[in-house]
């Protein structure tokens, strides 16, 4: 585990300080294994009830009696494990709650009664937020809570709501014939700014305790900023690579974890199923705004101001896979940026079978294992010659790129791996790190716009060489103008054998 007593600690003064909050983070970020930590933490000074509406159905919801009924039988259950003495007192205060109204006093009597002060945690609290019911109980926290600030009322110390999207902002519909308006009751809650992604420091702890358990000494830190360096910290994400590292590359001996490691699990993970990747394909699928908007980012290298006034951006913060870095919006991970890439190009390939008279893997493949990519590079740029024309101009412009990473799929699946780095000039180049055996090559796709620029862009690549310890790199040229040739060129700029290829 991932020692997180950091985050606990700030989360526990939130709490200390009578404050009402919501945690609401992506899908899989350790949210509810931070509220399980939470409730251990507290449960010797305060009691503290934690439920969550997950599967309490819409039905529930559209009834007040129902609902304040389920919500005291819900808190009521959850004090049986924590103290069956109060457990007890609530089912007493428990018969026939028949409004809001009725649930607030129930409240108060219990609150003002119990032995401890109170803590209300619930999660998944947005599973059925988009009613009047929802907002009357937000709005029945919320005046008891301003009614204790003046001493008018028992209330909870604390209430922690924890989900997906934000209550405090909450898009809610509160009749089928009006409009969705934002009319939330819960602003009377503090930003939560607690980080919950994990810092390399953080991840160290957990490699150390890996380590204890195994009897096994590594370079925790070196690793630990390697698996930052894929995931951003993504909790799951971290979790999962360790996961695949001590279940399938080294199941059945233990041994020292390397660098490779990481970057073979990394391969792993991102051809696997899970219900974070499906939920991932599913709202890429769901919104062709979001899709096309990610597109331009990581295929087109286009630059996108960060404004969360912006509902697209929003959106892909909400589902965590924007984050703001220098005021730029970037995919918050290189898993998900893989994942992505590798969704749209299989998009792609569905459309172009005649691919597979170009790109057969024997081809391209040396007698020592390594990989022969000028001789890709070469067959690629036929198969663009003989089967687009100028009339294709449009579509090369916005999907060449993703045509390149589909032609090259089938030649290093199951032995290589091409990891993608948008680099933000005015080239919008893409580079294409792709490990196959022992061996490694930086691909650099770039769109012509000049011979300065492309001199620049050439010394770019020579420095990406320098920080990858090669000698040698590629350039595949897309070129637009209208008299532009077919060709290849070899030039040696500082050192480095720089091959071309334009198309």
């Amino acid at each position: 585990m991932v020692n997180i007593s950091n985050k606990l600690e700030q989360i526990k003064k939130l709490i200390d300080n009578e404050f009402y909050f919501t945690i609401n983070k992506p899908r899989q970020y350790g949210k509810t294994t931070t509220l399980n930590e939470i409730n251990n933490l507290l449960n010797d000074l305060y009691l503290v009830i934690s439920i969550s509406f997950e599967g309490i159905g819409d039905i529930v919801f559209q009834d007040e009696k129902s609902f304040c009924n389920k919500f005291l039988k819900l808190m009521v259950k959850e004090l049986t494990f924590v103290d069956k003495e109060e457990s007890e007192k609530l089912a007493d205060l428990n018969c026939d709650i028949n409004d809001i109204e009725e649930l607030s006093e129930a409240i108060t009597q219990f609150v003002n009664n119990a032995k401890k002060e109170v803590i209300l945690i619930i999660d998944e609290v947005d599973k059925s937020s988009n009613n009047q019911l929802f907002l009357s109980f937000l709005g029945m926290l919320r005046n008891k809570y301003l009614a204790r600030e003046i001493g008018r009322d028992f209330t909870f110390k604390s209430v922690i709501l924890a989900g997906l999207y934000d209550v405090k902002s909450l898009k809610l519909k509160v009749r089928n014939e009006e409009e969705a308006k934002y009319n939330s009751p819960w602003n009377i809650a503090v930003d939560f700014d607690v980080d919950m992604s994990f810092s390399p420091k953080e991840i160290s702890t957990m490699l150390n305790e890996y380590c204890t358990e195994n009897s096994i000494s590594m370079a925790i830190d070196k690793l630990s900023e390697e698996l930052y360096f894929f995931t951003g910290g993504y909790p799951f994400l971290v979790s999962r690579l360790c996961q695949i590292i001590d279940e399938k590359i080294y199941e059945s001996d233990k041994k020292p974890w390397k660098v490779n490691d990481i970057q073979a699990a990394v391969k792993m993970i991102v051809e696997e199923k899970n219900t974070l990747f499906d939920s991932l394909i599913k709202n890429l699928e769901n919104s062709k705004e979001l899709y096309e908007y990610i597109e331009d980012i990581i295929v087109r290298g286009n630059d996108k101001s960060f404004n969360n006034d912006n509902p697209l951006i929003d959106l892909g913060r909400l589902y965590g896979y924007f984050k703001n870095i220098n005021g730029k919006v970037q995919i918050s991970n290189k898993i998900f940026g893989e994942r992505i890439y590798n969704y749209m190009v299989s998009k792609l390939e569905n459309n172009y079978s005649k691919m597979d008279d170009y790109n057969f893997k024997g081809a391209f493949i040396n007698g020592n294992g390594s990989l022969d990519v000028e001789k890709i590079l070469k067959r690629f740029q036929q198969f663009m010659k003989e089967q687009y024309s100028s009339r294709d101009k449009e579509f090369i412009e916005h999907h060449g790129r993703l045509l390149f990473l589909a032609f090259i799929k089938p030649i290093i699946n199951g032995t290589g791996f091409d990891f993608k780095e948008v680099q933000v000039s005015e080239e919008k180049r893409l580079d294409v790190v792709v490990t196959y055996n022992n061996f490694k090559y930086i691909i650099e796709m770039k769109i012509w716009r000049g011979l300065k620029y492309h001199e620049d862009g050439v010394k770019q690549l020579c420095n990406y060489l320098d920080i990858h310890d090669l000698n040698t790199g590629y350039l595949l040229i897309f070129n637009f103008n209208k008299n532009k040739e077919f060709k290849e060129e070899r030039a040696n700029v500082e050192g480095k054998d720089i091959f071309q290829v334009y198309v």
